[in-house]
């Protein structure tokens, strides 16, 4: 397959019957068209790498799954274990199991990395427990009586993920995580975020380190201006390098 042959991928079967599902998603920032009828399954489980330029609509996407206030959701569906999360409010998506890790991270100034992770499970069934968190990272344990915001953006990052663990997960959202980390910091979130995989929790990643996605990811989706261009597995984009530099230039 190569990308002049692409078909555009077709999604088919009933959402409700699927363990995630995305269906005819447009939203809106304003009256700008951002996502343009983005459809895609993801299986219980999966490592999903969602793909593209900058500016393909791969955080917009990530923020309406998640039902954030932007973009607006105009049309479409997503649907959770049969639960219709376009219908939802973010608190609670995020109450059925939806966790979204946005780039800038969101660690609270002022508290410690165990507060932090306090804050995060005030309400909602609970998730890990800390000492699972702390065994995924053992760094955070070494600081969680240290403010958080002092911390390395590696350590931020981990602190970030541990927040969306202790809660409820069954769907994970990671928008760059990678971002600004070193080669031996990335491989600890890697490494990591196999062990979350084998738990059985879901995991979409938005990442413009696109190899190093692929190489953890089961299932890649590519967006070009707003739209699916490719559903396949992560071996099959690793393997088109026509493909790849057509839709992410490398």
């Amino acid at each position: 397959m190569t990308a002049d042959t692409l078909e555009k991928p077709v999604v088919s079967g009933n959402a409700k019957e699927k363990y995630f599902a995305v269906r005819n998603l447009n939203a809106y920032y304003g009256d700008s068209y951002i996502v343009q009828n983005v459809s895609f399954d993801v299986e219980e489980g999966e490592i999903v790498a969602l793909l593209g330029r900058n500016g393909a609509g791969k955080t917009s996407t990530l923020r309406t799954i998640a039902r954030t206030d932007q973009p607006a959701l105009r049309t479409g569906e997503v649907w959770l274990q049969g639960q219709p999360l376009h219908t939802m409010q973010s608190y609670q998506a995020a109450n059925l199991g939806i966790q979204l890790v946005p780039e800038d991270r969101r660690i609270i100034p002022g508290m410690t990395v165990e507060e932090n992770l306090d804050l995060a499970c005030i309400s909602g069934e609970k998730g890990w427990s800390y000492e699972q968190i702390y065994s995924l990272f053992p760094r955070l344990k070494e600081r969680r009586k240290q403010e958080a915001v002092t911390m390395s953006g590696g350590e931020q990052q981990m602190l970030a993920i541990g927040r969306a663990l202790v809660r409820e997960l069954k769907l994970l959202l990671l928008d760059e995580p990678y971002e600004g980390l070193a080669p031996v910091v990335r491989h600890d979130i890697e490494k990591a975020l196999i062990e979350v995989r084998n738990s059985g929790i879901t995991t979409i990643i938005v990442e413009q380190n696109a190899v190093a996605a692929l190489k953890l990811a089961d299932k890649a989706i590519i967006l070009d201006t707003g739209e699916v261009a490719f559903t396949g597995t992560a071996k099959e984009v690793l393997d088109n390098e026509e493909l790849r530099h057509e839709y992410l230039a490398i």
